[in-house]
């Protein structure tokens, strides 16, 4: 905003300054016009069509969640359980069809090995889908 006195008057005049704006959108408009052809895809893909209207009827299971706390212990569902048992339920649960995904919660200070020992034995045991469950980081 400029303010501006006339003279020895005490009134103010308050106006915006609109050439500063103008410039702005001016370059606006310049960035715009460079970068949309660049959005353009040169290479021409016909996408298949999805239809909402049929869901299919095996949906996947409900997942397996596995938590592993600071100390090692395992838990499959919040029940704790062994490595061995783990194994077991993994083998068991591959043979199904869908095959439920398995998500790992570990603790923030969990040695990675122990995280590691549940991993290698899910994909041995042939399970395919295998996640893990962190937090959104708090600023």
């Amino acid at each position: 905003m400029a303010f501006s006195s006339g003279g020895g008057n005490d009134k103010v005049n308050a106006t915006i300054n609109i050439v500063p704006l103008v410039d702005v959108m001016l370059v606006l408009l310049i960035i715009f016009m460079v970068t949309a052809p660049l959005m353009a895809h040169k290479v021409q893909v016909e996408l298949p069509e999805a239809n909402l209207d049929e869901r299919p009827e095996n949906l996947p299971g409900v997942p397996l969640t596995v938590a592993v706390t600071e100390s090692g212990e395992i838990f499959l569902n919040d029940e704790p359980v062994t490595l061995q048992l783990l194994e077991s339920t993994f083998s068991v649960e591959a043979q199904k069809t869908p095959q439920p995904p398995v998500n790992i919660r570990g603790d923030a200070t969990t040695k990675y090995r122990t995280i590691n020992d549940v991993v290698n034995v899910a994909q041995a045991q042939g399970m395919r889908k295998v996640g893990f469950i962190a937090t959104t980081e708090v600023r």
